[in-house]
């Protein structure tokens, strides 16, 4: 009858409105995550390019450690959005490339904070003990613990595809995943979870406690009258820095948890917008912190970043501010 037809009429064109409202939805979060972090992985990408641009930066340890540091917040970072932009295009992955994925990103994302431990300690040395300083940090010591940091995060990998082993993979009909790939898809269970639960809390404790000890050693030393106020001042401020970025990644760190509470006991819809608002403000934001913390800060890195930033043009405002920096560029 014409009622029926009208009422199922207007059943199919609520239905396409629903449909439409989901992609553009789906496009506008896309667009609004991908642009910042497109931006900030060529901001990123200068950055460590700046870091390899000079043979001061090569040869320092600090900037080393620094390039250590970009670089895995840089992978970690393109990784987030790369397995975002799986999701919002709905596209299911295998286990086998979901796993290596997210094991890659839980590589990086033990990297930062043990990164930022030894940089703490670097700075701590700079200040207490400056006359020991060049002896106790070498380039060779540098590249030891870069080797160690990244040894770390590669047993936590091994230990993490051990546990994996206990997940259900004979009770699928195929490797082909249902859902979009997370950390949380990939769970092996409840021995994984404690696992990954004892490791957070060592990792980040441990972390704390070696930045934190650093400080108060660097307060202690400004207070003597033979350190020099102005760099235990600066170093102060980068210690604070670094809980603050230490702080950050440990809010990634129990974000997981926390959603799969929310995923209890929302709707799907709720839970997706909230996963991406908690995306961008935990995941992606503080992987763009150390480009612009250390970018702006540093002497030595600020002239030649602004440099590379506008691509090379030699303007009469910054010319001659960055004269002196790129001679050995020019």
């Amino acid at each position: 009858s014409r009622t029926q037809r009208s009422f199922s009429y207007r059943t199919w064109l609520c239905t396409q409105s629903r449909q439409y409202q989901g992609v553009l939805e789906r496009v506008l979060f896309s667009t609004l995550t991908t642009l910042p972090c497109c931006l900030f992985l060529c901001i990123n990408g200068i950055m460590l390019f700046t870091l390899r641009s000079k043979a001061l930066f090569c040869e320092t340890s600090r900037y080393i450690l620094l390039y250590n540091l970009l670089f895995a917040d840089t992978v970690q970072m393109a990784l987030s959005q790369l397995l975002y932009i799986i999701a919002a295009c709905r596209i299911t992955l295998t286990y086998p490339v979901c796993g290596f994925l997210t094991m890659l990103a839980n590589l990086t994302t033990v990297v930062s904070p043990v990164t930022l431990v030894v940089m703490s300690l670097e700075r701590y040395v700079a200040v207490c003990y400056p006359l020991r300083h060049a002896s106790i940090i070498t380039i060779t010591n540098t590249g030891v613990a870069i080797i160690v940091i990244w040894a770390i995060g590669s047993l936590n990998i091994l230990t993490r595809v051990l546990l994996l082993l206990e997940f259900p993979f004979g009770a699928l009909d195929s490797l082909q995943m249902k859902d979009f790939c997370s950390e949380i898809a990939m769970s092996g269970g409840s021995m994984s979870d404690d696992y990954d639960k004892a490791f957070t809390c060592a990792l980040f404790i441990s972390a704390s406690v070696a930045i934190t000890c650093s400080y108060i050693g660097v307060i202690v030393a400004a207070r003597s009258a033979s350190t020099d106020k102005a760099s235990a001042r600066k170093a102060c401020n980068t210690l604070l820095l670094h809980l603050v970025q230490l702080g950050l990644s440990l809010s990634s760190t129990i974000c997981n948890p926390l959603l799969t509470a929310l995923a209890r006991v929302l709707t799907r819809i709720v839970f997706v917008r909230i996963q991406i608002v908690f995306y961008v403000c935990i995941f992606l934001f503080p992987r763009c912190l150390s480009s612009l913390i250390y970018g702006i800060r540093d002497q030595s890195i600020r002239p030649v970043l602004i440099y590379y930033l506008c691509c090379r043009l030699k303007y009469s405002v910054i010319q001659p501010r960055l004269k002196a920096a790129i001679e050995v560029e020019c």
